[in-house]
Protein backbone atom coordinates (compact mmCIF):
# COMPACT_ATOMS: atom_id res chain seq x y z
CA UNK A 1 0.00 0.00 0.00
CA UNK A 2 1.30 3.25 -0.54
CA UNK A 3 1.35 5.93 2.47
CA UNK A 4 3.40 9.14 1.01
CA UNK A 5 3.97 10.25 -2.34
CA UNK A 6 7.63 10.14 -3.54
CA UNK A 7 9.39 10.61 -6.78
CA UNK A 8 7.86 11.47 -9.67
CA UNK A 9 4.34 10.46 -8.06
CA UNK A 10 4.25 13.78 -5.97
CA UNK A 11 5.35 15.62 -8.61
CA UNK A 12 2.18 14.52 -10.53
CA UNK A 13 0.62 15.00 -7.50
CA UNK A 14 -0.98 10.78 -8.18
CA UNK A 15 -1.49 8.37 -5.17
CA UNK A 16 -3.09 5.26 -5.56
CA UNK A 17 -5.84 6.05 -4.03
CA UNK A 18 -6.21 8.95 -5.91
CA UNK A 19 -5.42 7.25 -9.39
CA UNK A 20 -8.93 4.99 -8.23
CA UNK A 21 -10.86 7.68 -7.64
CA UNK A 22 -10.59 7.86 -3.82
CA UNK A 23 -11.66 10.56 -1.18
CA UNK A 24 -8.87 11.59 0.42
CA UNK A 25 -8.72 12.37 3.77
CA UNK A 26 -6.26 14.01 5.67
CA UNK A 27 -5.74 13.42 9.70
CA UNK A 28 -3.61 15.22 11.91
CA UNK A 29 -2.79 13.26 15.29
CA UNK A 30 -2.08 15.15 18.69
CA UNK A 31 0.75 13.68 19.15
CA UNK A 32 3.93 11.62 17.53
CA UNK A 33 3.18 8.22 15.86
CA UNK A 34 2.82 5.85 18.40
CA UNK A 35 0.02 3.51 20.00
CA UNK A 36 -2.08 5.56 21.13
CA UNK A 37 -3.17 6.50 17.61
CA UNK A 38 -3.10 2.53 16.15
CA UNK A 39 -6.48 2.21 15.24
CA UNK A 40 -5.98 5.06 12.86
CA UNK A 41 -2.95 3.11 11.72
CA UNK A 42 -4.35 -0.27 11.21
CA UNK A 43 -7.08 1.06 9.00
CA UNK A 44 -4.70 2.21 6.47
CA UNK A 45 -2.86 -0.58 6.63
CA UNK A 46 -5.50 -3.48 7.01
CA UNK A 47 -7.32 -1.60 3.87
CA UNK A 48 -10.01 -0.75 5.87
CA UNK A 49 -9.62 3.06 4.46
CA UNK A 50 -9.19 2.05 1.04
CA UNK A 51 -12.36 -0.23 1.50
CA UNK A 52 -14.55 2.22 1.86
CA UNK A 53 -13.19 3.99 -0.97
CA UNK A 54 -10.57 6.31 0.65
CA UNK A 55 -7.24 7.36 0.15
CA UNK A 56 -6.01 8.85 4.11
CA UNK A 57 -3.19 10.44 5.26
CA UNK A 58 -1.88 10.62 9.00
CA UNK A 59 0.26 13.32 10.24
CA UNK A 60 1.91 13.08 13.32
CA UNK A 61 1.89 15.80 15.47
CA UNK A 62 4.61 16.60 17.99
CA UNK A 63 5.35 19.65 20.51
CA UNK A 64 5.27 22.77 18.31
CA UNK A 65 1.96 21.38 16.63
CA UNK A 66 -1.51 22.64 17.64
CA UNK A 67 -4.10 20.17 15.83
CA UNK A 68 -7.00 22.49 16.10
CA UNK A 69 -4.31 25.60 14.84
CA UNK A 70 -4.12 22.70 11.49
CA UNK A 71 -7.54 22.14 11.32
CA UNK A 72 -8.38 25.57 11.16
CA UNK A 73 -5.87 26.58 8.34
CA UNK A 74 -7.13 23.84 6.34
CA UNK A 75 -4.17 21.24 6.74
CA UNK A 76 -6.38 18.93 7.53
CA UNK A 77 -9.76 17.55 7.13
CA UNK A 78 -10.08 15.79 10.65
CA UNK A 79 -8.59 16.03 13.86
CA UNK A 80 -7.33 14.13 17.18
CA UNK A 81 -7.88 16.04 20.42
CA UNK A 82 -8.50 16.14 24.13
CA UNK A 83 -12.22 17.31 24.59
CA UNK A 84 -10.89 19.56 26.86
CA UNK A 85 -8.66 21.83 24.91
CA UNK A 86 -11.51 21.34 21.97
CA UNK A 87 -14.46 22.78 24.01
CA UNK A 88 -11.85 25.42 25.43
CA UNK A 89 -11.03 26.39 21.54
CA UNK A 90 -14.31 26.68 20.17
CA UNK A 91 -15.43 29.02 23.25
CA UNK A 92 -12.33 31.19 22.14
CA UNK A 93 -14.05 31.32 18.33
CA UNK A 94 -12.24 27.97 16.99
CA UNK A 95 -15.83 26.03 15.63
CA UNK A 96 -14.64 22.37 15.99
CA UNK A 97 -17.25 19.72 16.49
CA UNK A 98 -16.71 16.32 17.91
CA UNK A 99 -18.30 13.69 15.28
CA UNK A 100 -16.52 10.38 17.30
CA UNK A 101 -14.89 9.33 20.45
CA UNK A 102 -13.05 6.33 20.43
CA UNK A 103 -12.01 6.33 23.76
CA UNK A 104 -14.26 5.42 26.40
CA UNK A 105 -11.78 6.18 29.40
CA UNK A 106 -9.13 8.96 30.26
CA UNK A 107 -5.49 7.88 30.64
CA UNK A 108 -4.48 10.88 32.80
CA UNK A 109 -2.76 10.85 36.13
CA UNK A 110 -0.60 12.74 38.35
CA UNK A 111 2.34 10.86 39.47
CA UNK A 112 4.55 11.37 42.77
CA UNK A 113 7.63 10.42 44.94
CA UNK A 114 5.90 9.02 48.05
CA UNK A 115 9.14 10.36 49.46
CA UNK A 116 7.71 13.77 49.01
CA UNK A 117 5.07 13.28 51.59
CA UNK A 118 1.93 13.17 48.78
CA UNK A 119 -0.57 10.21 50.24
CA UNK A 120 -3.62 12.25 49.42
CA UNK A 121 -4.73 15.33 47.22
CA UNK A 122 -4.73 16.67 50.50
CA UNK A 123 -1.34 16.91 50.77
CA UNK A 124 -0.75 18.71 47.26
CA UNK A 125 -1.03 22.04 48.86
CA UNK A 126 2.72 23.48 49.29
CA UNK A 127 3.97 21.24 46.72
CA UNK A 128 5.50 21.43 43.21
CA UNK A 129 3.29 19.68 40.45
CA UNK A 130 4.44 19.01 37.21
CA UNK A 131 1.81 19.52 34.36
CA UNK A 132 1.73 19.68 30.58
CA UNK A 133 0.26 22.48 28.39
CA UNK A 134 -0.71 23.40 24.87
CA UNK A 135 -4.30 22.47 25.87
CA UNK A 136 -3.77 19.61 28.47
CA UNK A 137 -3.38 21.88 31.51
CA UNK A 138 -6.89 22.19 31.39
CA UNK A 139 -8.57 18.37 33.29
CA UNK A 140 -5.68 19.50 35.77
CA UNK A 141 -6.63 23.32 36.19
CA UNK A 142 -10.18 21.86 36.85
CA UNK A 143 -9.15 19.20 39.47
CA UNK A 144 -7.52 22.19 41.29
CA UNK A 145 -10.48 24.33 41.03
CA UNK A 146 -12.38 21.51 42.74
CA UNK A 147 -10.02 21.15 45.24
CA UNK A 148 -9.88 24.83 45.83
CA UNK A 149 -5.95 24.53 45.52
CA UNK A 150 -4.48 27.53 44.21
CA UNK A 151 -2.34 27.29 41.11
CA UNK A 152 -0.58 30.52 41.93
CA UNK A 153 2.12 29.21 44.92
CA UNK A 154 2.27 30.25 48.10
CA UNK A 155 -0.91 27.97 50.17
CA UNK A 156 -1.51 26.24 46.70
CA UNK A 157 0.64 24.31 44.26
CA UNK A 158 3.39 25.78 42.23
CA UNK A 159 2.63 24.66 39.03
CA UNK A 160 5.93 23.33 37.00
CA UNK A 161 5.40 23.85 33.14
CA UNK A 162 6.30 19.97 32.37
CA UNK A 163 8.10 18.81 28.89
CA UNK A 164 6.68 15.68 27.29
CA UNK A 165 9.15 14.01 29.64
CA UNK A 166 9.39 12.59 32.69
CA UNK A 167 12.73 14.68 34.13
CA UNK A 168 10.99 16.36 36.80
CA UNK A 169 10.24 13.68 38.89
CA UNK A 170 13.29 11.85 37.83
CA UNK A 171 15.60 14.95 39.12
CA UNK A 172 13.39 15.86 41.85
CA UNK A 173 12.64 19.18 40.62
CA UNK A 174 8.86 18.19 41.43
CA UNK A 175 6.51 15.74 43.85
CA UNK A 176 4.52 14.47 40.97
CA UNK A 177 4.00 14.91 37.13
CA UNK A 178 1.91 14.43 34.85
CA UNK A 179 1.56 10.90 33.28
CA UNK A 180 -0.67 8.98 31.63
CA UNK A 181 -0.94 5.47 31.83
CA UNK A 182 -0.25 4.16 28.87
CA UNK A 183 3.16 6.31 28.49
CA UNK A 184 4.97 8.58 30.77
CA UNK A 185 4.30 6.01 33.97
CA UNK A 186 6.21 3.27 32.39
CA UNK A 187 9.29 6.05 31.60
CA UNK A 188 9.34 6.39 34.83
CA UNK A 189 9.51 3.04 35.56
CA UNK A 190 11.96 2.24 32.99
CA UNK A 191 14.11 4.96 34.68
CA UNK A 192 14.50 2.57 37.85
CA UNK A 193 11.92 3.83 39.99
CA UNK A 194 10.08 1.16 41.71
CA UNK A 195 6.09 1.20 41.55
CA UNK A 196 6.15 0.68 45.19
CA UNK A 197 7.91 4.09 45.68
CA UNK A 198 5.35 6.13 43.46
CA UNK A 199 1.86 7.14 44.14
CA UNK A 200 -0.92 8.13 41.51
CA UNK A 201 -3.60 9.66 41.11
CA UNK A 202 -6.23 8.41 38.20
CA UNK A 203 -8.24 11.51 37.10
CA UNK A 204 -11.14 8.61 36.52
CA UNK A 205 -10.16 7.55 40.54
CA UNK A 206 -10.42 11.23 40.95
CA UNK A 207 -14.08 12.06 39.46
CA UNK A 208 -12.49 14.60 37.18
CA UNK A 209 -12.19 12.48 34.45
CA UNK A 210 -12.53 14.22 30.59
CA UNK A 211 -12.72 12.66 27.36
CA UNK A 212 -9.60 11.95 25.93
CA UNK A 213 -8.42 11.10 22.03
CA UNK A 214 -11.87 12.22 20.38
CA UNK A 215 -12.15 12.81 16.39
CA UNK A 216 -13.03 16.58 15.57
CA UNK A 217 -13.86 18.60 12.11
CA UNK A 218 -14.73 22.29 11.50
CA UNK A 219 -18.88 22.65 11.82
CA UNK A 220 -19.14 24.38 8.53
CA UNK A 221 -17.80 21.39 6.61
CA UNK A 222 -20.65 19.56 7.98
CA UNK A 223 -22.71 20.93 6.41
CA UNK A 224 -21.42 19.36 2.75
CA UNK A 225 -23.40 16.05 2.07
CA UNK A 226 -19.93 15.05 0.81
CA UNK A 227 -17.79 15.81 3.46
CA UNK A 228 -20.45 14.26 5.29
CA UNK A 229 -20.22 10.92 3.51
CA UNK A 230 -16.37 10.96 3.61
CA UNK A 231 -16.33 10.99 7.42
CA UNK A 232 -19.14 8.81 8.02
CA UNK A 233 -16.54 6.27 5.80
CA UNK A 234 -13.84 7.27 7.80
CA UNK A 235 -15.35 6.99 11.43
CA UNK A 236 -16.73 3.17 10.32
CA UNK A 237 -13.15 2.13 8.53
CA UNK A 238 -11.33 3.58 12.10
CA UNK A 239 -13.14 1.87 14.57
CA UNK A 240 -12.95 -1.17 12.73
CA UNK A 241 -9.05 -0.56 12.73
CA UNK A 242 -9.25 0.11 16.74
CA UNK A 243 -11.56 -3.13 17.27
CA UNK A 244 -8.81 -5.07 15.43
CA UNK A 245 -6.04 -2.95 17.52
CA UNK A 246 -7.93 -3.73 20.60
CA UNK A 247 -7.86 -7.76 19.44
CA UNK A 248 -4.68 -8.11 18.45
CA UNK A 249 -2.53 -5.70 20.34
CA UNK A 250 1.05 -6.70 19.45
CA UNK A 251 0.26 -7.19 15.87
CA UNK A 252 -1.25 -3.35 16.36
CA UNK A 253 1.88 -2.43 18.05
CA UNK A 254 4.14 -3.40 15.38
CA UNK A 255 1.87 -1.63 12.25
CA UNK A 256 3.12 1.16 14.94
CA UNK A 257 6.50 1.03 14.46
CA UNK A 258 6.23 -0.07 10.70
CA UNK A 259 4.74 3.98 10.77
CA UNK A 260 6.96 5.17 12.65
CA UNK A 261 9.33 7.19 10.06
CA UNK A 262 11.46 8.55 13.16
CA UNK A 263 12.45 5.32 14.46
CA UNK A 264 12.06 6.51 18.20
CA UNK A 265 10.07 3.79 19.13
CA UNK A 266 10.93 0.25 20.53
CA UNK A 267 8.89 -2.68 20.25
CA UNK A 268 8.56 -3.35 23.92
CA UNK A 269 7.70 -0.03 24.75
CA UNK A 270 4.95 0.27 21.74
CA UNK A 271 3.68 -3.36 22.80
CA UNK A 272 3.26 -2.07 26.51
CA UNK A 273 1.36 0.82 25.26
CA UNK A 274 -1.16 -0.75 23.21
CA UNK A 275 -2.02 -3.07 25.97
CA UNK A 276 -2.74 -0.12 28.05
CA UNK A 277 -4.67 1.72 25.21
CA UNK A 278 -6.69 -1.12 24.91
CA UNK A 279 -8.56 -0.69 28.32
CA UNK A 280 -8.95 2.94 27.46
CA UNK A 281 -10.54 2.05 24.31
CA UNK A 282 -12.85 -0.75 25.36
CA UNK A 283 -16.33 -0.41 25.34
CA UNK A 284 -16.77 2.48 22.42
CA UNK A 285 -17.92 1.47 19.49
CA UNK A 286 -16.85 5.05 18.49
CA UNK A 287 -20.28 6.88 18.58
CA UNK A 288 -19.87 9.53 21.78
CA UNK A 289 -21.86 8.88 25.28
CA UNK A 290 -23.47 11.90 25.98
CA UNK A 291 -23.30 11.57 29.63
CA UNK A 292 -19.50 11.37 29.33
CA UNK A 293 -19.54 14.78 27.29
CA UNK A 294 -21.67 16.38 30.46
CA UNK A 295 -19.32 15.43 33.06
CA UNK A 296 -16.44 16.37 31.10
CA UNK A 297 -18.06 19.83 30.48
CA UNK A 298 -19.47 20.20 34.36
CA UNK A 299 -15.64 19.28 35.21
CA UNK A 300 -14.53 21.94 32.87
CA UNK A 301 -17.14 24.52 34.22
CA UNK A 302 -16.99 23.54 37.70
CA UNK A 303 -15.28 24.51 40.79
CA UNK A 304 -14.20 28.13 40.91
CA UNK A 305 -13.84 31.83 40.04
CA UNK A 306 -11.42 30.75 36.63
CA UNK A 307 -13.11 27.98 35.06
CA UNK A 308 -11.80 26.03 31.82
CA UNK A 309 -15.40 27.34 29.66
CA UNK A 310 -17.59 29.40 30.96
CA UNK A 311 -20.40 28.39 29.36
CA UNK A 312 -22.25 24.59 27.84
CA UNK A 313 -21.15 24.54 24.99
CA UNK A 314 -23.39 24.55 22.09
CA UNK A 315 -23.70 22.37 18.87
CA UNK A 316 -19.92 20.91 19.95
CA UNK A 317 -21.22 17.27 19.05
CA UNK A 318 -23.25 15.34 16.69
CA UNK A 319 -24.27 12.38 16.72
CA UNK A 320 -25.03 12.27 12.92
CA UNK A 321 -21.64 10.84 11.46
CA UNK A 322 -21.34 7.80 14.36
CA UNK A 323 -25.21 6.91 13.28
CA UNK A 324 -24.25 6.76 9.79
CA UNK A 325 -21.21 4.96 10.22
CA UNK A 326 -22.33 1.96 13.14
CA UNK A 327 -25.36 1.02 11.23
Amino acid sequence: MIKHMTGALAALGLTAGAALGADEVTLQLKWVTQAQFAGYYVALENGYYEDEGLDVTIMPGGPDIAPVQVLMGGGADVMVDWMPSALAAREQGAPVVNIAQPFKSSGMMLTCLKESGVASPEDFPGKTLGVWFFGNEYPFLSWMSSLGISTEGGDGVTVLKQGFNVDPLLQKQAACISTMTYNEYWQVIDAGISADDLITFKYEDQGVATLEDGLYVLEANLADEAFKDKMVRFVKASMAGWKWAEQNPEDAAMIVLDNDETGAQTEGHQVRMMGEIAKLTAGSNGALDVADYERTVATLMGGGSDPVITMAPEGAYTMEITDAALQ
